[in-house]
């Protein structure tokens, strides 16, 4: 009991900060919007897209290969595991250093717009080095079972970044109106992004000097033949999550290469990607959702009731997360507002319901991936994930250059749905969960139906519009109760219910 009790609490450490890490970033939006021009937004958009990429290869999947050796390696050559995988990632940041800082000139045309400057280049560059090389230590600390330390250290850095953005974005113009004389030494105007660049550098930095002490208190010792069986390891996982993050974020890459007006894409990618934001809704609910199903997965597979475990969490799930698509499409009217602060980025609006769906459809992915886990089959990741990417880049190209940023949207939907629909179908090949589809498709049915209704229906009134489009919740909610939640079956309902009986 103690040991669960233990489990349970550090889960909801780790898990709790690293969502509100989420948050705090995606609150981070409005100031870049009100703050900043839209073309800003884009860049802004456009390299942290390519930060996500490149941290994939720079970590190189060594967590995950760090936990799998140490967990074997008898007492007295755990820390030669911990050095070892340090001294690999190391390695991997020093080469990527040496290759962007040094041959920058030459890379920059064939990976960034030229209009973005080398200096932002070499910050962002400098900013994913370090985040890479610390997250060794954040491993660490995870395997020393030091929650409270790793979710200090994770919150720490986004709180001092936002407060660093919030002084140059909106603090420092103020002064500059007043007293400019006070910051003419430090800061300057239309320099926005390398104020969100510089920003990031400082609370990474400072991050990385708090964790000196996982740096330094340690005897080194690199084991050749380890970092060979981790190489190893970690290299299909790294190929694995490079797949599936190029998904999320190639769309943001490829754009303004491919928009026919090169002086306003990165306009065009500013408003889609500070409107995509919106969608991110769905993500943090999925990312809640994983941090308690990833462990239950692995324990539930040892019972024998475990698949139709499986299929109920499957049926819930897709429940909620239609209801959280209705939630945001319905009250976009406000949660609009919290996101993008200027008018201008409303034109962005109709890509939100796309997002949205699209995000639902690999949340889903995620969720069959259990079989492909289960059966060490983990390679059917890296199938699915690049079939996908192959798909969105496909779409993209085609497509961007009529459509603009609402192909972007659609093309995520469609790779999405489609490797959602081929996991299940092999999926059932190799490990056979009896998913009620019938259900599935019963409720998506209802919340698409609902949805129609709420967008052809034109009450022009705010009031009376999110009043009706409340009803049509009523109504989902109302199925709901009736058909597959009985309120008898709530627990703390049905104690209130009881209680009130006697």
């Amino acid at each position: 009991m103690a040991e669960a009790r233990s489990l349970v609490k550090d889960s909801t450490i780790y898990g709790g900060s690293t969502i509100l890490v989420k948050i705090i970033s995606w609150l981070m939006t409005p100031l870049f919007t009100y703050f900043t021009a839209t073309r800003d937004v884009g860049m802004i958009t456009n390299l942290y897209a390519y930060a996500a990429l490149f941290s994939v290869i720079l970590t190189f999947g060594i967590e995950t290969g760090f936990f799998r050796f140490v967990n074997q390696a008898p007492k007295e050559k755990k820390g030669s595991v911990y050095s070892t995988a340090l001294a690999i990632v190391g390695a991997i940041v020093v080469l990527f250093l040496f290759i962007f800082l040094v041959f920058l000139e030459r890379i920059h045309p064939f990976l960034w717009d030229s209009r973005i400057p080398d200096s932002y280049l070499r910050m962002i560059v400098i900013v994913l080095s370090l985040d890479a090389f610390i997250a060794v230590p954040f491993a660490f600390l995870r395997y020393e079972k030091k929650p409270i330390r790793f979710g200090f250290f994770k919150l720490f850095q986004v709180i001092l970044y936002a407060l660093f953005c919030v002084f140059f974005l909106a603090i420092c113009p103020r002064i500059n109106q007043t007293h400019p004389e006070w910051i003419a030494w430090f800061w300057k105007e239309n320099y926005s992004v390398g104020y969100v660049l510089i920003s990031n550098l400082i609370a990474t930095g400072t991050q990385t000097l708090c964790l000196l002490p996982e740096l330094t208190g340690f005897k080194f010792s690199f084991d050749r033949q380890l970092a060979k069986k981790m190489l190893h390891y970690c290299f299909p996982l790294m190929l694995m999550g490079l797949a599936g993050m190029s998904n999320q974020v190639v769309d943001k890459i490829i754009f303004p290469a491919v928009y026919p007006d090169p002086e306003n894409a990165m306009s065009e990618l500013g408003i889609y990607g500070a409107c995509f934001k919106i969608g991110v809704i769905m993500v943090m609910f999925t990312q809640a959702f994983r941090y308690a199903f990833d462990p239950f997965m692995f324990e539930k597979s040892k019972e024998k009731d475990a698949q139709e475990s499986y299929a109920t969490i499957m049926k819930y799930f897709v429940i909620v997360g239609l209801l959280v698509f209705l939630g945001v499409t319905f009250y976009l009217d406000i949660i609009k507002y919290m996101v993008v602060t200027r008018s201008e980025y409303f034109a962005g609006l109709p890509v939100v319901p796309v997002v949205l769906m699209g995000e639902l459809f690999f949340s889903v992915y995620y969720n069959l991936s259990l079989w492909y886990k289960l059966t060490d089959k983990t390679y059917w990741g890296t199938v699915f994930s690049t079939i996908g990417f192959v798909l969105i880049i496909v779409l993209n190209i085609v497509f961007i250059p009529k459509y603009g940023y609402m192909a972007c949207a659609w093309a995520s939907f469609a790779g999405n749905g489609l490797i959602m629909v081929l996991s299940y179908v092999v999926g059932q090949k190799y490990y056979p969960v009896r998913y009620d589809l019938k259900t599935l498709f019963f409720y998506s049915g209802v919340a698409l139906l609902l949805y129609g209704i709420a967008v052809f229906v034109p009450i022009k009134n705010l009031g009376l519009r999110l009043g009706f489009r409340t009803v049509l919740i009523g109504i989902y909610l109302t199925l709901l109760i009736k058909r597959d939640m009985p309120l008898s079956e709530i627990p703390y309902i049905n104690r209130f219910v009881k209680r009130h009986r006697k």
